[in-house]
């Protein structure tokens, strides 16, 4: 690896050929916010709170409403929220990835309930009662060699 690599500014050529420097950050943060990251399954969300700022709640650019279209999907994501007691202060912004819809519900809820702890230690104890401090460990297991799924076999013929 050479020191070229290591280095926080990366050279990058122009449509004209001159290397210009820049910043390997792509973007410039507005204001100061706390970032957890929750998970389940194979979900993962990165939320980022911001404090005094109006409330909204975006998440992979798109509003709540639009992407999670349910109302039970919408109330596990504010979960979190009403009951800690906070709403209102917040801007959230979130990065969801991998799994289904209602894991990325469930992950959110859990990535927003740590940043929220970290923000508020008083909202830990009420939190951590209702479980949305626990990640969620339960996994889709493997299919073995020899079966149809993890522990399906084959029908089973005497002769």
């Amino acid at each position: 690896m050479t020191t070229k690599d290591t280095t926080i500014e990366k050279e990058v050529k122009t449509e004209k050929g001159a290397k210009v420097a820049r910043p390997s950050v792509a973007k410039a943060v507005v204001g100061k916010y706390i970032e957890a990251v929750g998970r389940r399954k194979t979900s993962t969300a990165r939320v980022r709170i911001t404090e005094g700022s109006k409330e909204s709640l975006v998440i992979n650019d798109k509003d709540v409403k639009t992407y999670f279209p349910t109302l039970e999907l919408q109330k596990i994501v504010s979960e979190a929220i009403e009951k800690s007691k906070v709403a209102g202060k917040f801007a959230v912004s979130v990065r969801v990835v991998g799994g289904g819809i209602h894991s990325q519900a469930e992950a959110l809820r859990h990535g927003l309930s740590r940043a929220l702890v970290t923000f508020d230690e008083e909202t830990r104890k009420r939190l951590k009662k209702l479980g949305f401090l626990k990640r969620d460990p339960r996994m889709k297991e493997r299919r073995k060699f020899g079966l149809k799924k993890a522990r399906k076999a084959p029908q089973w013929s005497k002769r």
